[in-house]
């Protein structure tokens, strides 16, 4: 099926029906892309005659945004007999109705490959209507580092607007330095060349974004106030995060034009209502359970450091917009390392915190419903700072009043301030889980942290590990309490992409659901292993040099940098504070420069098992080339106590400070022959890095 604009305006498509109960859901397309009035209406008359055909009737309809370029949406009830089950294989109800000769309407659904087709041409399409955003020269495949063009075709205000962070961008959005439209004109036209050169985006919200924000600027020079702490500020969403219009097919072809969002998640209302612009969702995974991007929709989304590398998942496209400009704030969700991993491989911010602290309802995915282990939402940006902005928002609108499960924990913005902050921190270094050895730049970026600590003056110890083996056995079969059941329903009739077949490997109970009594085991487990984690943490009293046990956890956020396509293998220094619930922010420790690397000397920091410990050590340590991992990006992320988000912020806060002031005096050094310097904005052969 096509949606060419050559085609007849006045016939009407409509997609396969899906079945939900009894109701049954299609989706009217006019063929152009701005369909009008009449062509719209035209369109439902003919579904509402074809359902007249069928024995139906149309039961609701509705426009979706008060404007016809958009879906409509039909239910069709069929009043006895066999449910209506799919259209005709072109699409065409009213050829469907013509030729009912059976009690049973069932016609063969399309092809997965011709619906995700049908959805990349219809993101081109809109694409297509801002020719003068796109990139103005061919770039060939050889070539991997792609990170500068996405800003390089922009004009010196646009380059000016873009590069800065999200809390500098309100402010002067505010001041009316810029306008929100001319604000979201450059961040358009950055993520346009983008997606081009990474697929990042999925659903393009453009027209949308663009009226929101002339909406906003009238509303700025009529009254002379904002309309709330993000007025202007444009805000990209990771796909299965609801949007009121926009499809929601979370990297599922089955769900492809079947999850048009009915009203948006309660994340995404809060930003309308603080004046933030929508205008692209980004890519995610297939069944979200994975650390690196990749759908049988959209393909594979690249990392623009190095594209033969993954940017990480489930939150990739966020990431790997984020990075280079396309977004100055995006939204992720994590339930094993999905904000932490991209945010690391790619040089970002990242927060997870604790489940109840940000709004989460109003997401499309797998296991709805399913509380054994629950995943958090929350913010991928360039500045520590708008990680606090972003939750300072969220909490300012009491959503705990529309999402009861949530705390009604208001945000305490002094503590991320600094108040409140020892002023000399005890942080506990986890070098290796037990499990799987971190890669050489790993290591070194832990050192670097661990020296600029000590030279602030803080209290640095070693974090023993404690069952992180343990602790994946346990939270695989919370993520699998089916046996994977869902997924292999939902996943029926298209292939599985490589990272979902490692990970469905995983499924523990060979693939069988637990009973009602072992789910009660589970659940028991789960407590005894926080509990044990939590008497860990409070016995390190016994080591610090505070007094106190320690403040944070200074860890890997996986063992390698940015791995190549389809060789993410442990999520093990992630998943492990997932199954905790312990807040966990990913801040960036540079970038990898391959040529003349020479790893740090962290013998004395702790002793390294020189033999594979297990299978999956052996893998990652045969990963192992300095090569491989040209220009990727270096994070390492810090682990707070549960419930405690505003702390481990302001704890970063320090220690951010801490590296800074130490990378200086360093760099200093190194200018007047001293050290070689690979911390901060200094690479490992003392070349300023570009940010």
């Amino acid at each position: 099926m096509s949606h060419s604009s050559t085609a007849d305006p006045t016939r009407a498509w409509v997609t396969p029906t899906a079945k939900i109960g009894r109701r049954h859901i299609a989706h009217v397309l006019t063929p152009g892309r701005m369909a009008s009035e009449s062509q719209s209406v035209y369109a439902a008359g003919r579904l509402a005659h074809a359902a007249k055909t069928l024995g139906c009737t149309v039961h609701t309809s509705r426009y979706y945004r008060g404007h016809f370029s958009k879906r409509a949406q039909f239910y069709l009830r069929p009043p006895s007999g066999p449910a209506l089950q799919a259209m005709s294989p072109n699409g065409d109800v009213c050829q469907m109705a013509r030729e009912r000769t059976h009690a049973s309407v069932a016609g063969p659904s399309p092809d997965w490959r011709e619906i995700a087709r049908r959805k990349r041409l219809d993101r081109q399409a809109l694409l297509d209507r801002w020719p003068q955003w796109r990139l103005g020269a061919d770039v060939p495949d050889s070539r991997t580092d792609i990170s500068p063009l996405p800003t390089s075709q922009l004009t010196g205000r646009e380059r000016e607007i873009v590069h800065q962070d999200a809390s500098a961008l309100v402010d002067h959005i505010r001041d009316r330095r810029y306008s929100a439209v001319e604000v979201l004109k450059a961040f358009c036209h950055a993520a346009t060349i983008a997606q081009g050169l990474t697929n990042c985006l999925t659903e393009i919200m453009f027209e949308e974004g663009l009226q929101r924000a002339a909406e906003l600027d009238r509303h700025l020079e009529e009254t002379g106030e904002v309309v709330g702490p993000l007025h202007g500020l444009p805000v990209s969403i990771k796909d299965h995060i609801r949007v009121k219009g926009y499809d929601t097919s979370t990297g599922y072809v089955a769900w492809a034009y079947n999850k048009v969002a009915p009203r948006d998640a309660v994340a995404v209302d809060i930003l309308r209502k603080a004046g933030a612009v929508l205008y692209v969702k980004t890519a995610n995974p297939q069944t979200l359970l994975s650390l690196e991007t990749h759908n049988n929709i959209y393909g594979r989304t690249c990392n623009p450091f190095n594209r033969a590398l993954t940017p990480g998942g489930s939150s990739g496209g966020e990431s790997s917009l984020v990075a280079v400009r396309g977004s100055p704030m995006g939204i992720g969700t994590d339930i094993g390392g999905s904000i932490r991993v991209p945010a690391a491989h790619m040089g970002l911010y990242g927060l997870k915190g604790s489940v109840g602290r940000m709004p989460h309802a109003g997401l499309e995915g797998s296991h709805d419903g399913m509380d054994a282990i629950v995943g958090a939402l929350g913010p991928l940006a360039t500045s520590a700072r708008d990680l606090g902005l972003f939750c300072r928002v969220m909490l300012q609108y009491e959503p705990w009043l529309v999402e009861p499960s949530l705390f009604e924990m208001p945000w305490k913005q002094p503590l991320v301030d600094g108040e409140g902050i020892p002023e000399r921190l005890s942080i506990a270094l986890l070098w290796d889980d037990g499990v799987v050895l971190p890669h050489p730049p790993v290591l070194d970026a832990l050192k670097r942290t661990k020296d600029a600590l000590i030279a602030a003056g803080h209290d640095v110890i070693t974090w023993v590990p404690l069952d992180h083996k343990e602790a994946w056995d346990l939270v695989t079969k919370l993520y699998f309490l089916d046996g994977g059941e869902e997924y292999r329903e939902t996943m029926e009739g298209e292939p599985m992409v490589a990272q979902t077949e490692w990970m469905m490997s995983q499924v523990p109970n060979d693939g069988k659901p637990f009973s009602v009594g072992e789910i009660f085991e589970l659940n028991r487990a789960r407590e005894a292993f926080r509990a044990r984690v939590a008497g860990h943490w409070n016995g390190t009293k016994e080591r610090t040099g505070t007094g106190r046990h320690v403040d944070a956890v200074l860890s890997p956020v996986a063992p390698t940098l940015a791995p190549p396509h389809d060789t993410t293998r442990w999520w093990g220094y992630s998943s492990y504070w997932n199954l905790m619930d312990y807040p966990a922010v990913v801040f960036p420790s540079g970038r990898f420069r391959a040529e003349g690397y020479m790893p740090l000397d962290v013998s004395r920091d702790f002793v390294a098992s020189t033999r594979p410990r297990n299978e999956v050590d052996e893998y990652v340590r045969a990963q192992w080339a300095a090569e491989t991992y040209e220009n990727a990006s270096i994070g390492l992320q810090l682990i707070g106590r549960r419930l405690n988000e505003e702390r481990l912020l302001g704890m970063l806060g320090v220690v951010e400070d801490a590296v800074r002031k130490y990378s200086y005096r360093e760099s200093v050094t190194f200018m007047l022959g001293g050290w070689d310097v690979r911390l901060g904005r200094v690479d490992n052969r003392g070349k300023r890095l570009r940010f």
